[in-house]
């Protein structure tokens, strides 16, 4: 009769935790994802339906002029999604060719000043981006870089490069150099065993580089607000502020269409490329 009683009282007591535990999770996934869903049906919008009172979760009357407006409105806003996608894409390859290469020398090789460098690179990662916008206008200035693509591709990589090499340094320190040397000794020179043995080794490291340097890339909007002048060299951060933000009126419902529109390349990405962010992070935490 206990045995009967207990077992009963376990099968409630794990019924009511399970109610509990995905009900939290439940509770927690709306919460975080009511703000993309209102952002959908907000670009479903007329600019009146927005300011409707009670306001409506979605729309009686859904329309696609948001969406039509932006190809076809005053505003450049195909410019501004291909010049974020070339900045991005570029700043990408710049990054992770740059971070494999200064990884790999500071993991393998033995240089004066190898540690202060290590630490140098950590540190530019704590000087708030604001401090450096004033002497980096100025810097572009003299080099005539503004309102340029290479201009833009060298102020995001010179952000996103600290983390790639600190990510990429990590994945190779746990690589064993007894591997590489088995391949000079078979021939290789230093170059090819890196090629042929390292890399295929932190794939998931080289990837998690590649999407944080897209996705600072692609979001950024201090960089292309300040370095940039020309309406049509601003990327899609700056080129929204100034389409869709006015002193009189906020065009919300456009605003939110093209929101959505440029949430897509990174909800893609994160899609199909999540597997190897998740090992290239929890990797580089663990091995570096």
């Amino acid at each position: 009769m206990y045995e009967e009683v207990n077992r009963m009282f376990r099968r409630r007591l794990s019924l009511g935790w399970a109610t509990f535990v995905w009900g939290s999770v439940a509770f927690i996934m709306a919460w975080t994802l009511f703000p993309i869903f209102w952002m959908v049906s907000t670009s479903f919008k007329t600019n009146l339906d927005v300011f409707k009172m009670p306001p409506e979760l979605w729309p009686s009357q859904p329309t696609l002029e948001n969406y039509i407006g932006l190809a076809s409105g005053i505003n450049p806003i195909p410019r501004f999604f291909f010049n974020s996608f070339i900045t991005a894409l570029l700043t990408v390859v710049l990054t992770t060719v740059l971070a494999v290469f200064a990884g790999y020398a500071l993991s393998r090789l033995k240089f004066k000043f190898r540690d202060q460098i290590l630490v140098s690179v950590l540190v530019t990662q704590m000087f708030p981006l604001v401090v450096m916008l004033a002497p980096l206008y100025l810097l572009y200035v003299k080099a005539h870089l503004l309102n340029t693509y290479l201009g833009m591709v060298i102020a995001f990589t010179s952000f996103a490069l600290p983390f790639g090499i600190w990510m990429i340094k990590g994945f190779i320190d746990s690589v064993p150099v007894e591997v590489e040397q088995a391949a000079m000794v078979d021939g290789c020179s230093r170059m090819q065993a890196l090629r042929t043995v390292v890399l295929p080794l932190i794939t998931p490291g080289i990837v998690a580089t590649g999407i944080f340097a897209f996705l600072d890339a692609w979001n950024n909007l201090l960089f292309p607000l300040t370095l940039t002048n020309e309406i049509a060299m601003k990327t899609l951060p700056a080129g929204m502020v100034m389409a869709f933000s006015g002193q009189f009126k906020s065009d919300w419902s456009g605003m939110m269409a093209a929101s959505f529109i440029t949430t897509l390349p990174v909800l893609i990405i994160f899609i199909f490329l999540q597997r190897y962010l998740v090992e290239g992070l929890t990797g580089g935490a663990v091995k570096g």
